[in-house]
């Protein structure tokens, strides 16, 4: 009997280590954390870093998604639990928050340490990022300048990728400037599937301020603003394909909107406007990557 047990123990302990895992990634946001970590390598590797380089920069953008997610889920675990959300793994108790809170502390310090073996300029526009997605988490998710952080983070990720190579020059102000409105538009899409949730859980951002359709418009907006910029933004006569990818980036965030009612008439979570905007932002670093016009 007693094999028997020992095995069935050991089964136990396994079962409970591979909940821990799938636990801390669903919590780490695993959709947006791999969407923006492939960017910022194919920015890498469009700017001109070796494969070292690229897999830094991967890395360091992939721990501070993970610092990020884990300290959103951590800060939203009371309120998600109150509105009764299955999918997030610290709300239901699948993980502790003690873990989820060390994950998170140990992910920013290594965010820091890989950035830093880059450039000092480098590693601060990292810093600078990772600190204001952090604000957002708390508390500025909850006022009128909610869409802030997500403009400085995103903006700030060029900055880092492309200082991040030794002796690059400074990253043009067009693509800064595409990077933060394509961050303000993940804002508003990103927010659109939880407004009956904040609005019972006293959430007040802008997007909130504006109302659904206001934010929706605002997504189209400001994501079509992002591709347009890096269209006509680089030297020289904007081309075809980048034309065509401004048409494709209107037609994919309406397109998602149109899915987004049908989702909530259907009575499931609209995720597609999400959804919408990481395509947008691929399509974008793909096209600044082919069209061979960054400096």
């Amino acid at each position: 009997m007693s094999p028997s047990v020992a095995r069935l123990a050991g089964n136990d302990q396994t079962s409970v280590m591979s909940s821990t895992v799938l636990g801390l990634v669903r919590a780490s946001h695993p959709e947006p954390t791999a969407a923006v970590t492939t960017v910022a390598a194919l920015l890498a590797a469009g700017t001109g870093h070796p494969p070292g380089g690229i897999a830094t920069v991967a890395l360091t953008v992939a721990a501070s998604q993970f610092a990020v997610g884990w300290t959103n889920d951590l800060v939203d675990a009371d309120r998600d639990a109150l509105v009764g959300r299955t999918d997030k793994p610290v709300a239901t108790g699948l993980v502790s928050r003690r873990l989820v809170g060390v994950a998170a502390a140990v992910a920013a310090v290594t965010t820091v340490a890989l950035a830093l073996t880059t450039t000092p300029v480098a590693a601060g526009w990292a810093s600078i990022g990772l600190v204001s997605a952090l604000l957002y988490d708390w508390p500025l998710k909850f006022t009128a300048i909610s869409v802030l952080p997500y403009a400085i983070s995103f903006g700030s990720l060029p900055a880092f990728v492309v200082l991040a190579r030794p002796e690059a020059p400074a990253p043009p102000v067009w693509l800064v400037a595409a990077a933060a409105l394509l961050g303000a538009g993940a804002h508003f899409a990103n927010v659109l599937p939880d407004f009956a949730d904040d609005a019972r859980t006293g959430v007040r951002g802008l997007p909130h301020r504006l109302g659904p359709a206001g934010s929706r418009w605002a997504a189209v907006g400001l994501l079509t603003a992002a591709t347009g910029t890096l269209v006509f933004g680089p030297p020289g006569p904007p081309s075809g394909v980048g034309l065509a990818a401004i048409v494709a980036a209107v037609m994919i965030t309406i397109s998602a909107g149109y899915a987004g009612r049908a989702a909530q008439r259907a009575g499931t979570r609209p995720v597609a406007a999400f959804r919408a905007m990481m395509l947008v932002a691929l399509l974008d670093v793909v096209l600044l990557v082919t069209s061979g016009r960054l400096f």
